[in-house]
């Protein structure tokens, strides 16, 4: 599959938008609020300092998403980037969307210089993205995340 992977620009928050919801219905069997999830994702794509999203692209359709935002380190002294919102399209699954996405999100985080790890959150039952995950170099860390949610 022929991609271009590209930073993700607020027109495109509709789209990214839907993949998110898509997103959360076939993970976590959740409904997100379209009026709260597109506001979301207008905001960090309005806003560096949130995250961004990086989307791929075939034949000029949006068929992936992958967004990130920072967590910074003082043990390490260091931004870990953590991928949140991955999604590729069905009809684009298990044709290397998301390693493209993935290697171009590596290549980003290697040129700058406060970036010293990626991590991501995999829900615990979801087998077939660990399995990808692993496939890609990633490991298992020792921490469960832990919230307070909503406030």
């Amino acid at each position: 599959m022929n991609l271009n992977i590209r930073p993700a620009r607020p027109g495109d928050a509709e789209r990214i938008a839907e993949f998110n919801r898509l997103l959360a219905k076939e993970t976590e069997a959740k409904e997100l609020d379209r009026e709260l999830l597109t506001a979301g994702v207008a905001a960090m794509l309005a806003d560096p300092r949130k995250g961004r999203y990086y989307v791929a692209e075939a034949k000029d359709e949006m068929v992936g998403q992958l967004g990130v935002t920072c967590e910074w380190s003082d043990w390490r002294n260091g931004n870990f980037w953590w991928i949140q919102s991955v999604y590729v399209a069905k009809p684009a699954r298990r044709l290397g969307v998301f390693r493209a996405l993935y290697e171009h999100l590596l290549l980003a985080a290697r040129r700058e210089l406060d970036v010293i790890g990626v991590r991501l959150y995999v829900e615990h039952d979801n087998q077939v993205a660990q399995v990808t995950y692993k496939k890609m170099g990633m490991t298992m860390t020792g921490y469960h995340v832990m919230e307070v949610y909503p406030l």
